[in-house]
């Protein structure tokens, strides 16, 4: 039997999503028992590659000049007139370019830092407002950025908004779904209907569409599989993955096809929509091993081996088909990742943002490994805690994460490691450290964790030398309240000391952030930023990012909301995908509003500016009240006097003398 594993459309463009390397490394250690030969793909790769070559841009440009003249009317978005005047530089430029992203070709970064050889469409004008960066949240000062050196950083950096630029292109003439890590994201996220996607489905083939389709029919003579499984992590694999299915289902029907992945995990376990397996034979929920494993041998046997957690339609209805003697793998017994297959070397490092830690997403590949399943605190309001992959908590002991990282060395012949756990246990991190040093395995590595109190001084040194360079975790809402009604487990005061232990240490440190949590007032916000700030100021953080909160399905809050005082709103009948849920906020706070100043503000002290002004600085006036009132962040009214934010209530030395200082 020939399995085929796919990524569908998009991803991130740097690195190969983790999945199916996962699930390859897995089923070749059953291939000898069960006669299984086991390949990997990565369509989503391909689609960019195609797209963003000569022929692909040609096209592009042939059918947006089509369209022009038959319109023969209004002038095209400012994108899109820049490419057609400049489409003959764009197709000449556009393979050398990738090239350079992929690696391949680090001499060409003296031409594109020259100015002379790109054509610079809209993205580029973030450039032109490097000077008003101090109070523009858009800019980019290339100079101050990179000084007189770093060319190849400087390079990467413009040849990132040369492609943005023609994604943009992609977008606005070609294909409104189209986006660089994301394909047709609106048509699955909390879809409570399969409709829009059946629809989209059976529609025209967009230039996209179609390219996709060839990848597709291009996979299938080439492997001739007997089972394709598609891992759909996020909402913009949703459609990407059925327009896979559907291409299979129409050139090679007897091909079973499979689905599954974070996405399903999530949002689909009330899925009761028949039609969906009209593209799709099963459909595995949680982690895929077992299940998968489950649904070879089922074939195998032609149907007397039992299904494990997977969805089908029989007679007509959709059925969870399980048994109770079988039980997941453990992370011990799941095998190492390998990426066998896959075009290592075709991979992009993009640069778009100067935020550092989004560099360390979208720059450079990394090999990714687990330290343990699931959250060993498990315990956050707003968290999926309910769900295996959080609830479920599996260590590996450290000498076989050690003998992992160093096949995939081996394999891959590079060094660079992220962890991808929900939260790396402490003690699971120290373990690994002790046994790279003992071992004399030269890594770097980051990974997510949590600021608790056991990750003291030493510990981050410790890191450090086994390769750290980076951490992130979750300092969500920055207020001592809050983060109890979260059960977080953490206070301010704590992350300060956790913090800094690390940027002493010399490991780079992140905070994910949030706002508009239930029972979160402005005055709570505008103090969040201040504590924020000071975090920067002192030292503690040098990257973060502000995520606003959402109710899910299978959080405790989701759950019960009641506890938290929110009024959930009514949901429509689902038969398809369930997760975000609509709420009104009680406090009446304009959270939209808000997230404007705190991504700004944000923005600048990720570069080191405005980190003595007044918080309330990022902050524009509020808007005007429409007949007496202003809308809510979750579409109610309140009544609403127009002012500015009030000031913080917090010390301005609360961080400096949680750190002693």
């Amino acid at each position: 039997m020939k399995i085929l594993l796919l990524t569908p459309p998009m991803t991130q463009l740097n690195t190969p999503y983790p999945a199916t390397a996962y699930l390859t490394g897995f089923l070749r250690l059953h291939a000898e028992r069960l006669g299984l030969e086991v390949v990997q793909a990565d369509p989503a790769l391909e689609l960019f590659l195609r797209l963003f070559s000569r022929s692909g841009l040609q096209e592009v440009a042939d059918q947006l000049e089509a369209r022009a003249r038959k319109q023969r009317r209004g002038k095209p978005p400012r994108g899109l007139a820049h490419f057609l005047d400049h489409a003959t530089e764009y197709v000449a430029t556009i393979e050398a370019v990738v090239g350079f992203l992929q690696g391949r070709d680090p001499s060409l970064a003296l031409r594109i830092v020259s100015r002379g050889f790109l054509p610079e469409g809209p993205r580029f004008d973030v450039i032109a407002a490097a000077s008003d960066a101090s109070a523009d949240a858009e800019a980019e000062p290339l100079a101050w950025a990179f000084g007189q050196l770093g060319a190849q950083d400087r390079a990467k950096y413009l040849a990132s908004l040369y492609i943005d630029d023609l994604a943009d292109v992609v977008r606005d003439g070609i294909d409104p779904r189209f986006e660089l890590s994301r394909y047709a994201e609106k048509l699955a996220a909390s879809a409570p209907s399969f409709d829009p996607l059946a629809e989209a489905l059976a529609a025209p083939p967009t230039l996209v569409d179609a390219t996709l389709d060839a990848i597709t029919r291009d996979l299938l003579d080439q492997h001739r599989p007997d089972l394709v499984g598609l891992s759909v992590p996020f909402p913009g694999n949703v459609y990407g993955a059925f327009r896979i299915a559907r291409t299979i289902k129409t050139t090679r029907p007897q091909t079973r096809v499979a689905l599954g992945g974070g996405f399903v995990n999530t949002e689909l376990r009330q899925l009761s929509e028949p039609r969906v397996f009209d593209h799709v034979d099963y459909i595995t929920l949680d982690d895929g091993e077992r299940p998968l494993l489950a649904l070879i041998e089922h074939l195998h046997s032609d149907g007397r081996s039992p299904l494990f957690r997977t969805l089908v339609r029989q007679g007509g209805q959709v059925t969870l088909a399980t048994t109770d003697t079988l039980h997941d793998i453990p992370l011990r017994d799941a095998g190492t990742p390998t990426y066998a297959g896959l075009p290592i070397k075709q991979y992009l490092s993009l640069f778009e943002m100067l935020n550092p830690m989004h560099r360390l997403w979208s720059d450079g590949r990394w090999n990714k490994l687990t330290v343990a399943h699931g959250c060993y605190w498990k315990k956050c309001t707003f968290c999926d805690i309910s769900l295996d992959y959080i609830g479920r908590y599996d260590p590996v002991a450290a000498d076989v994460l050690v003998d992992r990282i160093e096949a995939l060395v081996a394999e891959t012949g590079q060094t660079g490691f992220h962890f991808v756990d929900e939260a790396a246990p402490p003690a699971g991190l120290r373990a690994l450290a002790e046994r790279l040093l003992a071992r004399n395995v030269i890594i770097t590595w980051w990974g997510n964790i949590r600021f608790e109190k056991t990750f003291t001084p030493a510990l981050a040194e410790l890191l450090a030398r086994s390769g750290c360079v980076a951490v992130s975790g979750g300092l969500e809402v920055a207020s001592d309240r809050l983060l109890e009604l979260m059960q977080k487990g953490v206070t301010v005061d704590q992350v300060a000391r956790v913090t800094r232990a690390f940027t002493d240490a010399g490991i780079m440190v992140h905070a994910y952030l949030m706002y508009g949590f239930p029972t979160e007032t402005e005055q709570d916000t505008i103090d969040a930023l201040e504590r924020v700030r000071q975090l920067f100021d002192a030292g503690c953080i040098q990257s973060a990012f502000w995520h606003r909160f959402a109710a899910t399905a299978h959080s405790p809050i989701g759950l019960q909301p009641q506890l938290y005082g929110l009024r959930m709103h009514r949901e429509p009948q689902v038969s398809f995908a369930r997760n975000d849920l609509g709420f009104d906020d009680p406090t009446g706070t304009n959270h939209e509003y808000l997230g404007i100043g705190l991504r700004r503000a944000l923005y600048n002290y990720m570069h080191g500016l405005g980190l003595d002004a007044d918080v309330r600085t990022w902050f524009d006036p509020p808007p005007a009240p429409e007949a007496g009132t202003a809308r809510t962040a979750t579409g109610g009214t309140r009544t609403r006097k127009r002012r500015g934010v009030p000031p913080p209530s917090v010390p301005h030395d609360l961080i400096r003398k949680a750190l002693g200082a």
